[in-house]
């Protein structure tokens, strides 16, 4: 499991910034904090010295309205996973916070051990949503076809990671073969896991499984329509 250095958390209320702060230490001793208290604070803060392994995105920050924050924030700062910590648990706002690329959505009424499994699932890759969330728009009967779509929309290189975690190669053992930093193997899982709907990389695998996964997507590991 990779374990985060630094962490930063954007909240503007004292209760929920301290239970976070309790979270992440019980969790990741090692681990420091900073905080955030708006937006510009929280670029002020990824624009500095210290460098972020996760950001704890609230959603309803004063001057912010629906994703602009969180839109903002990946906009500059693609590579650093950021989760979304918020009371609104409305299955539609948590499936539009992973289309619009956050590593996870952890509701403000979870337990501290619920926050602390949500940040290792993030750190070692994974998204995290709440339990018992299933995507509006993905009924059970979504089928072959609604996975054939999903399959489509990664991008050469996420083919890929799919291929290899299909293998069961570990994020080290991929970043090896592809010749590529580990955390860029993460950012792939993390892509991948958002596309697929899926909230690991168990579940992706078994998505893959499904199908003729080498069919649809081809030999030589190019989705037949291309995705950037």
């Amino acid at each position: 499991m990779s374990t985060p250095s630094q962490v930063l958390i954007v909240d503007d209320h004292p209760l929920f910034l301290e239970a976070l702060q309790r979270a992440i230490t019980s969790a990741f001793p090692g681990a420091g904090t900073k905080e955030a208290v708006s937006i510009e604070e929280a670029k002020a803060e990824l624009q500095g010295r210290t460098r972020f392994d996760v950001v704890l995105l609230d959603l309803a920050l004063p001057g912010i309205r629906g994703f602009d924050g969180l839109l903002e924030l990946r906009t500059l700062h693609p590579k650093i996973p950021i989760v979304v910590v918020s009371a609104l648990e409305d299955p539609r706002i948590v499936q539009d916070v992973m289309r619009y690329g956050a590593a996870g959505f952890i509701s403000k009424s979870a337990g501290r051990d619920e926050i602390a499994a949500a940040l290792k699932d993030v750190m070692d890759g994974s998204v995290t949503v709440p339990k018992g969330y299933r995507p509006p728009d993905q009924p059970l009967g979504d089928g072959e076809s609604g996975l054939v779509q999903r399959l489509k929309t990664l991008t050469p290189k996420q083919v890929s990671v799919l291929r290899m975690l299909r293998q069961g190669l570990l994020n080290k053992q991929i970043a090896h073969e592809l010749q590529i930093e580990e955390t860029t193997v993460k950012a792939h899982v993390s892509e991948i896991l958002r596309k697929l709907n899926v909230a690991s990389r168990t579940q992706a695998v078994i998505e893959a499984q499904k199908i003729d996964f080498d069919s649809i997507l081809g030999d030589s590991g190019m989705p037949t329509s291309t995705a950037h």
